[in-house]
């Protein structure tokens, strides 16, 4: 194992470099370099280390898996990974990839994790639902019966209404845009009927239908 020790200054002034000093490497290790840097003030911190590839696949597997990938991203990791494998430089395998050498060791790391299906961009599974499932249900049912006129004061739904609805209902506060969307999600559209006047009468309107000129 190789370490070398470099000494800054608070004020950012490199001094010389103090010899090195070498260990032997444990077998199947991947040379390792640290770097400590000392402050003033006593403290030293170490540099992270190169992360070691688990080697139950070889550098063949992972390139015949990155033809086969539908994922171009997943592909382009997995050559990144392969090239390490063959001794290529971390800097240089990471340039295969696209990436740089810090994001290809947070790639090794979810590598050696899950396997080559780490490889893979996970989906964000979107915000969570304010609504449980029986509330969804409910509000379905809501927007199915229709308003009552004398305790709503509307003959049919608005998404303002239903938005005060939700809100005194099941304390979820909603934008307008929203009430639209959760709609849609529940099967309703947004193009609707002419509504129906609760003083209507069908009789006056099909005796008036018969006074009509036919076209």
């Amino acid at each position: 194992m190789n370490l070398r020790y470099r000494v800054e200054l608070d004020q950012g002034e490199r001094s010389d470099l103090i010899p090195t000093a070498t260990e032997a490497d444990s077998p199947g290790d991947s040379h390792r370099r640290f770097e400590l840097i000392a402050w003033r003030g006593g403290r030293i911190r170490a540099m992270p280390s190169a992360v070691g590839i688990r080697t139950d696949f070889s550098a063949a597997e992972l390139r015949r898996l990155a033809a086969s990938s539908k994922h171009a991203k997943q592909s382009r990791r997995l050559l990144s990974l392969a090239a390490v494998l063959d001794g290529m430089s971390r800097e240089e395998a990471a340039r295969i990839g696209g990436m740089d050498r810090q994001t290809l060791r947070d790639w090794v790391h979810r590598f050696n994790a899950v396997g080559p299906d780490g490889l893979k961009d996970i989906r964000s599974k979107g915000h969570r639902r304010r609504l449980a499932p029986d509330q969804l249900t409910a509000l379905a049912e809501i927007a199915e019966t229709g308003p009552d006129r004398a305790k709503d004061g509307v003959v049919r739904w608005r998404r303002v209404d239903l938005k005060r609805v939700i809100e005194e209902r099941f304390g979820v506060v909603y934008h307008e845009r929203t009430i639209g969307k959760l709609l849609k999600q529940l099967g309703f559209s947004h193009i609707s009927a002419r509504p129906r006047h609760p003083g209507q009468k069908a009789e006056t309107i099909a005796a008036f239908k018969k006074t009509l000129r036919r076209r």
